[in-house]
Parts: C-alpha cells; structure tokens; sequence
C-alpha cells in the first residue's frame, strides 16, 4: 500500500502569492501533477493541515477545483492552524470522515491494511495546536477499539520539539498527554504531522513520528533558540509512506521538481564492490 502525505499548502484565492513571496497554488498543482504520474498509483492521499492560507472559502474552493482535477483516489485531511474549521468543513465535506464528527474533523479510516487515525489540533484564533479532554479521550477510545491493527496517527501540530525554537513554541500543547495515550496502544506505528515545513523525525512513545516537509515553502533551519521566524524556498516535496504486508511502513522524501535524468548506473573497471 502506498500512502501519499502532502502538507502546508497554503493555497490562496487566485493571483495572490502567500507572504507575498510564494506562487503556493502553482506549487500545489506542481505537486498533484507529479502525484497523479506516480507508477504504482498511491492508494490514498493524506492533507495533513494548513491547506489553505488564510482559511478562506475561495482557497478552499481553489483546492477542491486542483484535487478533482488530479486525484482520483481517497483524500484524507485534517486542518491546521492557517484553516477555519467552518470553511473547512463546509467546501470540503464531500471528502470522507470531514463532517463525521459534530464538532472536529477528526475521524478513523478502517479500509485499508493500514488504519489512520486523523486528528483536528485547530485552536481557532490561536497558531498552536490543541487536543481537549474530551478529544484525547475520543483518540484513547478509537485507538482501544482496534488494538491488533497496524495504525497511523495523523495530525497538524507535532507533539514533539523539533528544535527550531519559533516553531515549538506553537507545537501541540499537553504533549504529554498524547505520548501517554499512544504508549498505551502498541499497534500505532507512524504519527505523521506538519506545520513546521521541514522534514524531521523523532520518537513519541514507542512509534516513529515524523514530519513532512511543505509542497510548498520551507522553514529557514535555524537552531538558534534566538532565531526569527523566516521562510526559504528551498526545494518542496512531499512524503510517500510504503506499508508491506506485516504492517512496516518504509517513508520517502520525494522534491516536487523536474530534475536531469534518470541516468544508468556505469560503473568503472577499477569498482572495487561487485555489481549485482
């Protein structure tokens, strides 16, 4: 199975460029392109939060318009804290699971080998994520109700500090809480996240979390506890997790860019190893 993780869209109503400076709704249309030409086809897709940039009803507009132009596989998507839950909801509802629940996308996908567990970390008004009692109480129960099948966890806001300081200071809040809840469910394998717009990987608990970089713009990698929040259009991409048969998932990093090649491999007389 092959689980495509596209995240920090950013799209905007037609002609305007995010933080003046970034085409997002040509980068997302670059990046659906390329995800529609994938051999083997992915069997879903996954928008793991900010699709939109300023959580209005023309982006998401826009974005449905691009995703029905392009995938004709099951999308599944959380917001993040750049979308408005009601807007959300409202132009993206023919998605499955996004108005299952009253008050939050939140929802579980039981039709594959893999099982996800998709989570709204939006706080209205407010760049940090949140999980209430109420909705950590909601994972704790969905988690126990299918404890012998492979799952990932999805969600916006990771639950981890990546070490990019402007950044953590808007993760999910009560980080703990959440570890708790997924040490006691060993069949969760991956939690995937977005939001910080680089590629990093750390542990909660016992499974690997990770998260995507942006089809979009990157976060300036800065590790200086004083350093700004910035932008860099370095390179966008997006991740493509590969479940086998037992339930492992293998994940890659594939730039949304044309590049020279693909070139054989020649090797020389003097290759000390012995090709295959």
């Amino acid at each position: 199975m092959l689980l495509v993780q596209l995240t920090d869209l950013h799209v905007c109503p037609v002609g305007v460029a995010a933080n003046r400076v970034v085409e997002t709704n040509t980068l997302v249309e670059r990046a659906l392109r390329m995800v529609s030409r994938m051999r083997p086809a992915p069997d879903a897709v996954i928008l793991s939060g900010d699709l939109a940039e300023n959580g209005l009803i023309a982006e998401y507009e826009v974005l449905a318009g691009l995703l029905g132009r392009y995938l004709d596989c099951p999308i599944y998507a959380v917001p993040g804290n750049h979308d408005r839950r009601e807007n959300f909801r409202a132009v993206l509802g023919h998605l499955p699971g996004i108005t299952s629940d009253p008050a939050f996308v939140q929802y579980a996908v039981e039709t594959h080998p893999v099982r996800l567990v998709m989570l709204d970390t939006l706080v209205p008004g407010g760049a940090y994520g949140r999980l209430d009692a109420g909705q950590l109480a909601w994972l704790d129960r969905t988690l126990a109700a299918e404890g012998a099948k492979p799952t990932i966890v999805v969600m916006h806001h990771p639950p981890f500090d990546c070490g990019i300081a402007h950044m953590d200071r808007i993760k999910l809040e009560d980080a703990v809480a959440f570890a708790a809840i997924i040490a006691r469910h060993p069949q969760v394998r991956r939690i995937l996240c977005g939001h910080v717009h680089r590629p990093v990987t750390t542990s909660v608990g016992h499974a690997i979390a990770s998260i995507s970089p942006s089809v979009a713009h990157q976060v300036v990698l800065d590790l200086d506890p004083e350093g700004p929040s910035a932008l860099v259009l370095e390179p966008p991409a997006f991740q493509v997790h590969q479940v086998n048969g037992t339930g492992e998932i293998v994940s890659h990093t594939a730039y949304v860019e044309t590049y020279p090649g693909p070139f054989p491999f020649v090797l020389s007389a003097e290759y000390p190893g012995n090709p295959q």
